[in-house]
C-alpha cells in the first residue's frame, strides 16, 4: 500500500485542482471546502507513510518507477527516504494550515486562487519525492506558475514586481541546471551507451566524473539552489516575495519554497559531487556565516514586522547551509531537523503578523503598542512561536541550530571552529530583533486608538496556530522521532564523502583525525 499512499499524496491535491475547473465562480464555498478538505485528506494520507518507511535502511523506498520518454530513459520515478520523508510531511502539514488562513481573507478570484494553492502542493511533493531527472525539473520549474500568480494577483501593492523578480531569479539559476542535467545524461550515455534522467544511476556515475567538471556541475546546481534558499548575496527576491505575497503565501515560501534549495543542496550536490563538495564547503560555509550575520543585522533595523521575518529566513537559514557545508552526521542532521523547524517557526510568525495586519491593515510597528492587554490568547502564541524562531532551548529551534554550530565545529572539511564561533553570534543578535520587536508590538500604554478594541484570536485563527505550537514544542522536548528518521540517509551522504575524499587526497591535514573516524 506504500506506493499507492505516495502517488495519493502526490497528484490528489492536481485532482481536486481539476474538479474545481468545472465548479462556478460564484458557489465560493464549495471552492473553499474542497481546497481545505483536500489538504487536510493528503495530509492524512501522507501520516502512514512514516510508519511503512523503514529507518533502519539508508536507500529510497516506495519507488515506482515507469518509462515515459524510452529514448531519453526519461520515466516516472517516485520514492521516499527519512529526509525526503520530513519535507513531504512538512508540506501536507502546512498546506491545510494556509489553505485555513486563507478563508474569509482572500475575496476575489477564490477559484483561480484555489486551484493555484492546490497545483502548488503537487508541484512541491513532487519536488520531495521524484528520482527523475527530468520529473524533477518539471516538478520544480511547475512551482513557478501558481506561486507567481498567488503573489501577482493576490499579493500587495507592488505585487507584479515582487512576482517578476521572484520568477527571473529562480528561473536563471533553473537553466544552468537544466544544462548540467543534460551533461550528465550525456556523460551516462559515454559510459554505458545510455542516454539517461533516471537519479539512481546517476548517482552511481556522477561521483567517477573528473573533478575539474565536477565543480562546473557542481556550481551550476548549487547557484539554482542557493537562489532559492537563498543565500546570500541571491537573497534579494525574499524580502519583496515575503511582503507582497498574501499571508499564506508568505506561509509557503518560509514553510516549504526555501527548503527546495537546502534539500537540493543534500540531494545532488553533496551526492552526485562528493570531491566537489569538499573543494567548495569552506565557500559555503563562509556565504552561510555572511547569510546569518547580515540577515540579523539588516532584520534589526526593519520597520515593518513581516519584512523583520523575511530577514530572519535569510539569517536562520544560514545554520542549515552551515550544517550542509560541515558534511558532517551532526551538521546534516541539524540542517535537514532545522529546514522543518524553520518552516513552522517562521510559518507562524507569519500567520500572526498576518492576523495582526487583517485587524489594523498595517505592519508598521510603530503602529502598535500595548497589544497583549487586548489580545491575551494571541501575546501568548505570538510570543511562543518568537521564542521558538530565537532558539530557546525547549523549543525546536535550539535543536536544529544546536546541531548545525556542533557540525561546524568538527568538521574536517572546514578545517576551523570560526565558523561556529561567528555563526553562534547569530543567535543573540535573532534574540535582539525578535524582542525588541515583540516589546514594542505587544507591551507599553496603548497609545493609538485604534488599536483599544482588536478582537483576540477567533476560533479559525486558533485551529491554524494550535498545530503548530503542539509541534514547536515537541521536538523541542523530543526530537527523536525527526531525528531518526533522517539518520541513515544521513549518515549514507557523510560516509560517501567520506569514501571519495581519501583517493583523491584533497588537502585537509585533519582527513584521519579522531573526529573524522568518530563521525564514520
Amino acid at each position: 500500500m506504500g506506493p499507492i499512499l505516495l502517488v495519493g499524496v502526490l497528484f490528489l491535491p492536481l485532482l481536486a485542482a481539476i474538479g474545481l475547473l468545472g465548479v462556478s465562480p460564484a458557489r465560493v464555498h464549495i471552492h473553499r471546502k474542497v481546497a481545505l478538505a483536500t489538504a487536510c485528506v493528503t495530509f492524512l494520507l501522507s501520516l502512514p507513510l512514516y510508519w511503512i518507511l523503514d529507518f533502519s535502511r539508508g536507500d529510497f523506498q516506495l519507488v515506482i518507477s515507469s518509462t515515459w520518454i524510452p529514448s531519453l530513459d526519461a520515466g516516472f520515478r517516485i520514492g521516499l527516504d527519512g529526509m525526503s520523508l520530513l519535507l513531504v510531511l512538512l508540506t501536507t502539514f502546512t498546506m491545510p494550515i494556509a489553505i485555513g488562513a486563507s478563508i474569509g481573507v482572500i475575496t476575489k478570484r477564490e477559484k483561480e486562487y484555489y486551484i493555484m494553492m492546490l497545483l502548488l502542493e503537487t508541484a512541491m511533493v513532487g519536488v520531495f519525492v521524484a528520482l527523475d531527472m527530468f520529473l524533477f525539473y518539471v516538478f520544480w520549474e511547475l512551482i513557478l506558475i501558481p506561486m507567481y500568480f498567488i503573489i501577482g494577483i493576490w499579493g500587495g501593492q507592488d505585487r507584479i514586481y515582487a512576482a517578476i523578480k521572484f520568477f527571473l531569479y529562480t528561473i536563471v539559476g533553473s537553466l544552468l541546471m537544466l544544462v548540467a542535467i543534460i551533461w550528465l545524461g550525456s556523460y551516462a550515455q559515454t559510459v554505458s551507451g545510455q542516454f539517461t534522467t533516471d537519479f539512481l544511476k546517476l548517482r552511481q556515475l556522477a561521483p567517477e566524473i573528473p573533478l575539474e567538471v565536477q565543480r562546473w556541475l557542481f556550481a551550476a546546481f548549487a547557484l539554482s539552489f542557493a537562489i532559492k534558499v537563498p543565500v546570500f548575496p541571491l537573497h534579494t527576491w525574499l524580502p519583496d516575495a515575503h511582503v507582497q505575497a498574501p499571508t499564506a503565501g508568505s506561509v509557503i515560501l518560509a514553510g516549504i519554497l526555501l527548503k527546495m534549495g537546502t534539500y537540493g543542496l543534500i540531494r545532488f550536490n553533496l551526492d552526485f559531487f562528493p570531491q566537489a563538495s569538499i573543494a567548495f564547503a569552506p565557500l559555503l560555509a563562509v556565504l552561510a556565516v555572511i547569510g546569518i550575520i547580515y540577515g540579523a543585522l539588516v532584520a534589526m533595523v526593519q520597520p515593518d514586522m513581516k519584512k523583520l521575518v523575511a530577514y530572519s529566513s535569510v539569517s536562520h537559514l544560514g545554520f542549515v547551509v552551515l550544517g550542509i557545508a560541515s558534511m558532517t552526521n551532526e551538521g546534516i542532521q541539524g540542517a535537514i531537523i532545522q529546514m522543518v523547524n524553520h518552516g513552522l517557526s517562521t510559518g507562524m510568525l507569519f500567520l500572526c503578523v498576518g492576523i495582526l495586519y487583517e485587524r489594523r491593515h498595517t505592519r508598521e510597528i510603530a503602529e502598535y503598542g500595548g497589544i497583549a492587554a487586548v489580545m491575551p490568547r494571541f501575546a501568548v502564541l505570538f510570543a511562543i512561536a518568537m521564542l521558538a524562531s530565537v532558539g530557546l532551548p525547549g523549543l525546536n529551534g535550539f535543536v536544529g541550530e544546536f546541531l548545525t554550530l556542533v557540525g561546524g565545529f568538527r568538521s574536517p572539511y572546514l578545517n576551523s571552529w570560526t565558523y561556529s564561533i561567528v555563526s553562534a553570534t547569530g543567535v543573540i543578535f535573532a534574540a535582539v530583533y525578535l524582542l525588541w520587536m515583540f516589546q514594542r508590538v505587544m507591551y507599553g500604554k496603548i497609545v493609538n486608538p485604534a488599536n483599544q478594541n482588536l478582537p483576540d484570536l477567533t476560533r479559525q485563527e486558533l485551529l491554524t496556530l494550535v498545530p503548530i505550537v503542539v509541534l514547536l514544542i515537541w521536538i523541542g522536548i523530543y526530537p527523536q522521532p525527526f531525528l531518526k528518521a533522517s539518520a541513515r540517509s544521513t549518515k549514507a551522504i557523510v560516509e560517501k564523502v567520506l569514501h571519495y575524499s581519501v583517493p583523491q587526497k584533497v588537502a585537509f591535514d585533519r582527513m584521519q583525525s579522531p573526529p573524522l573516524l568518530r563521525n564514520r
